[in-house]
């Protein structure tokens, strides 16, 4: 996913808002972003975030406002956060790097436009009608990253061809972790490869994941592309470095 694509599209939204519309609302029109992780580690995705919205033209505080809604770690809150955002009046609301949080927005409203940004296949998750005539208020951009899961352990496999277990770190929150873990399956038994699937999120700490896989000796480890994940990458690659010398980390 580019992030100057969904900019793009979030500049295009704002442009085709109803000029009655917007005269209904306050001058300046609002955006609501919508994240199930906290401010402080995505602080530089949403510098990123802010920085496209300047190159198309909106300034926040000077043509546009930004009402931020933090789940923090807890996707409980999601929905709730997500109609707060709807009875707040936001013109659009964006769900990026999040299909737990598109999701829930979709939920939410039928009306104020969303739009996502999202590994998977936004069809099969319900969250568009199709790719090329999405329907309804959701659209967005998927990368279809959870597709690469068979690929990446192919490519473990040729980067360490004598390894006999390889370990992949999921969510089991994510409604992507079932597509993740048959895929890695099927493409782990084609390849004779052991796959050890762990798990981790608000309610286990990911180093305790971490020592599992160092005890059970996997000789690599995947992590899949959640967005709580994300927010912890500086983590996860100190764990693999304290609790597994050998381990290599993707």
């Amino acid at each position: 996913m580019k992030r100057r694509a969904f900019i793009t599209l979030l500049g295009g939204a704002a442009a085709a808002w109803p000029f009655a519309a917007r005269a209904q609302q306050s001058a300046m029109p609002v955006i609501g972003y919508l994240h199930p992780e906290s401010p402080e580690p995505m602080a530089r995705y949403l510098t990123a975030f802010r920085k496209g919205l300047t190159e198309t033209g909106y300034v926040e505080g000077r043509n546009v406002a930004i009402e931020y809604r933090w789940a923090r770690s807890d996707n409980r809150q999601l929905q709730e956060l997500a109609a707060d955002l709807v009875r707040s009046g936001v013109a659009v609301i964006a769900a990026p790097g999040s299909t737990i949080a598109a999701l829930a927005a979709k939920a939410a409203t039928a009306t104020v436009p969303i739009l996502f940004i999202s590994g998977v296949d936004p069809v099969e998750l319900g969250l568009v009608a199709s790719l090329n005539r999405p329907g309804g208020n959701v659209t967005g951009v998927s990368s279809m990253l959870v597709n690469l899961g068979a690929k990446q352990i192919g490519l473990l496999h040729d980067l360490l061809p004598a390894a006999a277990r390889f370990a992949v770190l999921i969510n089991p929150n994510n409604p992507t972790a079932p597509s993740l873990i048959k895929d890695t399956q099927v493409s782990a038994a084609t390849i004779g490869t052991q796959i050890q699937i762990v798990s981790a999120n608000i309610n286990r700490d990911v180093a305790t994941a971490f020592m599992e896989v160092a005890r059970t000796r996997a000789e690599a480890l995947l992590v899949h592309g959640d967005a709580w994940f994300i927010a912890r990458s500086d983590g996860h690659a100190g764990s693999a470095a304290r609790f597994a010398n050998s381990l290599s980390y993707a």
